[in-house]
């Protein structure tokens, strides 16, 4: 099977590693050629990455004319023109969340609509982790009528020893700003309960971050029978990432940095496990869907230009 990586940087690592793990763990084994398009200078792969890779390309040009799998994980202001560069070159993608920097191109355009037939999944890892898995089997029997998420942690201390001015988050013009950044609440909120019918939004930069990008962003939508609040930040100094429902037995709340679901009954469910693990789940299911066909994305273009429209409060 030949695949294609356009940027691997640590999101682009991560998947290349659990797609080559994956593989050789199916009976037989599936052989994978690992072909990345070069975005900077030579040689600044790092040796474990370097060594798997087959060829590097320093453009669309001197690539393969068809691959059966290419994922797009370079920075998301350029996912647009590379999936214009390389449209019809690939039996499935893989695009890193969020789909877009902005609303951008035409999904037709790119071959990437309903109607093209092209397989595409776009990353949503949030939605494999072990809390999600296990909220989604309460779901049915908690039936909120209320729910409240928020994602607030502090831009400085994601990348320890890089200077967060310098990183595409506190760019607006690279895609950065909690809305489009943060997406994966988003994502999640429309997993569990589908498009809102109406939705409001407030965000701008409100901190003393150096940034020029969004570091706040608040939201509230309107279900049939529900309504939800989204709180995203960039400058909390204690990171918090829960999603609260509000239901007639009570309250339930699930936790994603502490890794537990706690239910009205009283009981809480530890889903505790390394970070990796959803990326496995989902590489899993994305490798699964890559080599079958069978049924739809479960988060395909069009569902994650949506979910982008949200982000970006356009309803």
């Amino acid at each position: 099977m030949k695949v294609l990586f356009v940027g691997l940087g640590s999101i682009g690592a991560r998947h290349l590693k659990n797609l080559v793990q994956l593989a050789g763990g199916l009976c037989p084994p599936l052989p994978l050629e690992i072909h990345a398009l070069r975005s900077g200078k030579k040689g600044l792969l790092p040796a474990d990455i370097a060594a798997l890779v087959r060829r590097e390309a320093d453009s669309p040009d001197a690539l393969e004319d068809w691959y059966d799998i290419a994922f797009v994980t370079n920075p998301t202001a350029l996912h647009a023109n590379t999936l214009a560069r390389l449209k019809g070159r690939a039996g499935c993608w893989f695009i890193e969340k969020p789909i877009f920097s902005g609303l951008g191109p035409s999904l037709e355009a790119l071959g990437l609509d309903a109607a093209s037939g092209q397989k595409a999944y776009v990353a949503a890892p949030m939605r494999w982790c072990g809390v999600m898995q296990a909220l989604k089997k309460e779901l049915p029997a908690l039936a909120p009528y209320s729910v409240r998420a928020i994602c607030s942690s502090y831009l400085p201390d994601w990348r320890p020893g890089v200077d967060y001015r310098t990183v595409y988050s506190a760019r607006r013009e690279l895609g950065g700003g909690v809305g489009i950044d943060l997406i994966h609440e988003w994502d999640y909120l429309a997993d569990l309960f589908g498009l809102p019918q109406q939705m409001a939004c407030f965000a701008g930069k409100y901190s003393q971050l150096e940034i020029d990008s969004d570091d706040l962003a608040v939201y509230i939508a309107r279900y049939p029978g529900l309504l939800a609040e989204l709180h995203l930040d960039y400058f909390g100094r204690s990171y918090r990432r829960t999603l609260e429902l509000f239901c007639q037995e009570g309250t339930a709340t699930a936790d994603f940095g502490a890794g537990t679901l706690a239910l009205p009954d009283g009981r809480v469910l530890h889903c505790e496990e390394p970070l990796n693990q959803r990326y496995l789940r989902e590489m899993d299911y994305f490798l699964r869907y890559a080599l079958t066909g069978q049924g739809a994305s479960v988060n395909s273009p069009e569902t994650a230009l949506r979910v982008l429209s949200l982000s970006l409060g356009l309803g």
